[in-house]
């Protein structure tokens, strides 16, 4: 029996129980479309936080002032030392590794041009804030070296707060109010996106330390060169943890801490975007599983429901191998139903998960990464699961004695 007989006389056996047919397809319908839809939401997921590492910056470490303690109470960050520009200097100096070294310093501000104003961040920075950050230049320049020292009134606009202000207006040159302050628009910043809680990193407006320290943020920050946090980009990932202890090391002889807590704060932000990952990767093992599950259901069906198939169609088998066919027709026979069987539920379930996959998609803004080669594999498993559970029965059929099968009523 040639190819195309074969799956004539499979497509005529499962159009004449067609309801069957079906409910027999359910298990592998679920099952690749949970595999698939599983698959490309993981995906998804996972260049989402590749790109959110690559938006915090290169290999970033973030130092926080630590709260101190006063008769058993724990105060506030920053109460016990402030994190300052000097510190900032010496870790750069004094650790090699340090590729940049950014104090700043971040508040809430009101920013007004003409008759527009906007509630945004406002961050002091240096010359190093953007390497750390990996951020780049989209419009203008970048603030320069004597603009920092001097405290000059000059800013860098995210792009969320130039378009709110400008629009599709061009804001090179154009003179803002941060709080009461006039500023000079230099630059644009590249858009960013969110972070991984949500916010707007492009929400944001950055300027000169001094400038934000004594011209905007108020003079209870203005103590000497205190910052808020120090962001520490390394030059290597696998240097990132040796970094750390050298950074608290630098540190307590700065700040003359002996023994006890440290009243500083090195968090690793690559770790905690690797938790966020693990986290999403023992979710997908779990749906794996599942759908694992719903595909043995499937073949378990599809077994029990083709020897049924034998049983039913005893006499025609015995008629076929009458007029000539030989017992590998026949096994070929009901081994390419149970594999087109499989196969139309794998189809199935790719539309499925199509279906499930574009409408999340469209309802949450849940990124989706639709990979051929994973639907290409469905396929390709759903169709071994015919071979596997479908050999039983086809073998079965057959070894049947032909004078046997046409006395079968």
């Amino acid at each position: 029996m040639s190819l195309l007989e074969a799956l004539r006389v499979a497509f005529g056996a499962l159009r004449t129980n067609l309801l069957r047919s079906l409910l027999t397809m359910l298990g592998i319908i679920i099952g690749v479309a949970a595999v698939i839809t599983m698959v490309t939401l993981g995906t998804g997921a996972q260049r989402q936080i590749d790109a959110q590492i690559e938006s915090l910056g290169s290999n970033l470490l973030v130092v926080f002032p630590g709260a101190g303690r006063d008769r058993g109470v724990r105060t506030a960050a920053g109460t016990r030392i402030r994190l300052t520009e000097a510190d900032a200097k010496a870790l750069k100096r004094e650790i090699p590794d340090i590729v940049a070294a950014a104090p700043t310093m971040r508040g809430q501000a009101q920013i007004v041009y003409g008759n527009t104003n906007w509630s945004t961040i406002v961050q002091g920075i240096d010359g190093d804030y953007l390497t750390a950050r990996n951020w780049t230049i989209s419009a203008g320049r970048d603030l320069e070296p004597r603009e920092i020292r001097t405290g000059a009134k000059v800013i860098l606009l995210g792009a969320t707060v130039e378009e709110a202000l400008f629009g599709e207006s061009r804001a090179l040159g154009q003179m803002v109010r941060v709080g009461t302050v006039p500023f000079e628009v230099v630059g644009v910043l590249g858009a960013k996106g969110q972070t991984m809680m949500g916010g707007d990193q492009d929400d944001t407006v950055m300027m000169p330390l001094a400038a934000a320290r004594t011209r905007v943020l108020g003079q209870q920050q203005a103590v000497a060169d205190a910052v808020g946090v120090i962001l520490v980009s390394v030059r290597e990932p696998h240097l990132m943890s040796s970094v750390a202890l050298q950074i608290a090391e630098v540190l307590r002889q700065r700040h003359r801490i002996q023994g006890g807590d440290d009243p500083f704060t090195v968090q690793n932000m690559s770790e905690m975007v690797e938790t966020r990952a693990e986290a999403n990767r023992v979710f997908n093992l779990l749906l794996a599983a599942v759908a694992s599950v719903s595909l043995l259901v499937g073949g378990i069906g599809i077994m029990n429901i083709m020897l049924v198939s034998v049983t039913e169609r005893t006499r025609e088998i015995g008629l076929r191998r009458a007029v000539g066919a030989r017992a590998s027709d026949i096994l070929a026979q009901f081994l390419v139903e149970a594999v087109l069987l499989c196969s139309l539920g794998g189809g199935i379930g790719i539309l499925v998960a199509l279906a499930l996959t574009l409408g999340i998609a469209g309802l949450t803004d849940f990124p989706v990464a639709l990979d051929g080669a994973v639907v290409a594999l469905a396929v390709l498993f759903s169709a071994t699961i015919g071979v596997l559970f479908g050999y039983y029965p086809a073998r079965r059929a057959a070894r049947q004695d032909p004078i046997v099968a046409l006395r079968h009523e």
